[in-house]
């Protein structure tokens, strides 16, 4: 039996996940635009991690698997690497929880986040991703503390965690009494759409659910087309810095495989674009990869139902200064 069939995340899970993250995660809450709906000719609701703790969705699976150590591994504490979100998340549950926490960061990783991740009292070792591999420091660093290694999206914990996005978006609609169609949200490594799609399978089978990814880490759509595990070209750097994936997870490919109806692909520009719009309509702060499911739909390539509701998460806000000012001003 493989690894990925043994660590299969059940909705079970993700409902203890729920209950162990209440009180703690913010339950976000599902935004709605006039102005958004008209222009794409359907009823649109965003569900905003944006407002999540840490400014991003990550809080939730980095706590699910932090609050499931033992005693004696949060003494030892756990290490993690990250380009941000993950590290912000996994910075705060570790503080919260009263654990040391490393992280190994790209040193090229925006200064927002760097800065908030130390802000959150984890120690960062930085790296060249040019010319070092962030897996072996971290794994050579947790063997000399004794430390957990929590992924970033290839934990079944994580994947848990990630999860109650999707139930909350289900009873959220549940609560409107409207029909939800579809889902759409971003794809790096898979865990949010691994664990969204499988909370959404049990409580709204009836919608369809899309990956977004960026154009050239299409790794995921271009996964699913062979029908297995497959890396996109390299490609040179993507506005998307939080979904520059090289793979899906071992154990996110199945589900995403079992149940997306399939990936959209955006480009930088197209990205750029929605963050103006989510600033200059929406009056939200979206990251790169965070706001790639409104891309998609403002760029054509998704289009809203007339049928029912269209949810489309907005999974971080956490964009650095310096290049959200280049983007309203359009000199990117």
């Amino acid at each position: 039996m493989s690894l990925a069939t043994l660590a299969r995340v059940r909705f079970a899970d993700i409902e203890a996940a729920s209950h162990r993250l209440e009180g703690l995660a913010v339950r976000t809450p599902l935004l709605e635009s006039p102005a958004l709906n008209a222009r794409l000719g359907g009823r649109v609701l965003i569900k905003a991690e944006t407002l999540q703790r840490v400014g991003a969705f990550k809080f939730r699976g980095a706590y699910n698997r932090l609050s499931q150590l033992d005693e004696a591994e949060r003494e030892r504490g756990v290490v993690a690497f990250s380009s941000g979100n993950h590290a912000q998340g996994v910075a705060l549950a570790g503080k919260a929880l009263g654990m040391p926490v490393l992280i190994v960061m790209p040193s090229d990783a925006p200064k927002v986040k760097v800065e908030a991740t130390r802000n959150y009292g984890a120690q960062i070792r930085l790296y060249d991703r040019a010319t070092e591999n962030r897996e072996a420091i971290a794994a050579e660093l947790a063997a000399q503390r004794g430390a957990v290694v929590v992924p970033a999206f290839d934990d079944p914990d994580v994947i848990a965690g990630q999860g109650t996005v999707g139930l909350e978006i289900a009873e959220q609609i549940r609560g409107l009494h409207e029909l939800l169609v579809q889902v759409i949200g971003p794809v790096g490594g898979g865990g949010l759409m691994a664990g969204t799609s499988t909370a959404l399978r049990a409580m709204a089978p009836q919608a369809r659910i899309y990956g977004v990814e960026p154009e050239g880490f299409d790794d995921t759509r271009r996964s699913l087309e062979a029908g297995k595990r497959v890396g996109a070209p390299p490609a040179r750097r993507s506005l998307c810095d939080s979904l520059e994936s090289p793979m899906p997870g071992e154990l996110t490919f199945p589900v995403l495989k079992e149940n997306l109806a399939g990936v959209f692909t955006v480009s930088d520009a197209e990205v750029a674009e929605a963050m103006r719009y989510a600033f200059a309509e929406l009056k939200l702060v979206v990251e790169p990869g965070g706001v790639v499911a409104l891309a998609a739909l403002l760029a054509g390539k998704a289009q809203a139902s007339a049928l029912g509701v269209t949810v489309i998460i907005l999974s971080g806000g956490n964009v650095d200064p310096e290049l959200f000012s280049r983007v309203l001003a359009a000199t990117l």
